[in-house]
């Protein structure tokens, strides 16, 4: 796991070659900015390393670099970026790789160099031997979209870094009104983690206080007090999100996305499907099933089979009429009240 591996940089307990793979870009950079950190301190960083977009330069360059002894100190690092050598994806590279002479080095590695290929792809072709080789002979990081509880636990190691301790309650909702996004997690961790240097400690009520909602969150929070029938409180998220200029079209799409994912994930939940399954089958995270599962229980299906219509017939006015696009939304949240 991720998090396992970060903890043995931290420790500095270093793999001779690291392989980051995956589409969550937040985990491959933080990665690589662990080791380069941890394994080089600020001097040796202008002599000892290197970086290398594969797409543009042929391998063997970048193996020659590994193999010759660092300038100054124990160690040096060289990044490989866009191994497309990798995948089954067709070969847009204009340049010829070594494989052979790369797949020997994975098998015997300079032992002062570290190595950290970053490959941003769903998936490798676990067909090639060269894919075969670097899987046998690195430590492997899968960049992949952390669960509820992965990301419960990284934001409590990203705040005790700081000496701060997060309240459980603090952390639901943390992630509740931020989403999964981490990048924009760990701007809000920081700033929390900064506001409450003197107490040591965050709290629910700071959380509220400090953190900024994400647009999907808003979504959320105004499909809330429609359910609730506070229709004021409904428009006036909606006249926040416009002083923000955000467009009606996207906030209709992302409206229609919510009440979907409620409608999908009570239908799957009552074939007995667990939340895990649900996530895997609807292909999304596992944090937003848990929250619209607590939303499909306010609705009957016939109830939503109709706000689905409604959604559908706005849609088509939005893309298709000459009405005023932000008049359209109000009058939507009108007819979602009733």
């Amino acid at each position: 796991m991720v998090l396992d591996i970060w903890r043995k940089i931290k420790k500095r307990d270093f793999a001779p070659i690291y392989l980051l793979y995956g589409t969550e870009a937040y985990l491959i950079n933080e990665t690589k900015q662990l080791l380069l950190n941890h394994v080089l301190n600020e001097e040796e960083k202008d002599f000892n390393f290197s970086a290398y977009d594969l797409e543009e330069t042929p391998i063997d360059v970048a193996l020659e670099d590994a193999e010759t002894f660092p300038f100054f100190g124990e160690r040096k690092v060289v990044f490989l970026h866009n191994p497309a050598f990798l995948t089954a994806e067709k070969s847009k590279e204009k340049v010829d790789h070594n494989l052979a002479k790369f797949e020997a080095y994975l098998k015997e590695p300079a032992p002062y160099t570290v190595m950290v290929i970053s490959a941003p792809y769903e998936k490798l072709d676990e067909r090639k031997k060269v894919t075969k080789e670097l899987k046998r002979n690195a430590e492997i990081v899968e960049a992949k979209k952390l669960r509820d509880h992965e990301l419960i636990n990284w934001v409590k190691d990203r705040s005790k870094a700081s000496g701060i301790e997060f309240e459980p309650e603090a952390v639901e909702k943390l992630l509740a009104l931020v989403g999964t996004n981490m990048f924009m997690i760990t701007n809000e961790v920081d700033k929390l983690a900064l506001y409450a240097a003197d107490q040591k400690r965050i709290d629910v009520n700071l959380v509220e206080m400090l953190v900024a909602r994400s647009l999907e969150q808003n979504i959320f929070s105004l499909i809330e007090k429609v359910v609730q029938r506070k229709l004021d409180e409904a428009l006036r998220i909606y006249y926040d999100l416009l002083k923000q200029n955000e467009e009606p079209i996207k906030i209709l799409a992302l409206m229609a996305g919510q009440f979907r994912l409620i409608y999908q994930v009570k239908e799957l939940s009552r074939r007995g499907y667990g939340q895990q399954q649900i996530a895997g089958y609807l292909k999304t995270h596992p944090f937003r099933v848990k929250l619209a599962l607590g939303q499909a229980n306010k609705f009957s299906d016939e109830e939503l089979a109709s706000l689905m219509e409604l959604l559908a017939d706005a849609d088509y006015q939005m893309k298709t009429g000459g009405m005023n696009k932000s008049l359209l939304i109000e009058m939507l949240l009108f007819r979602l009240k009733k």
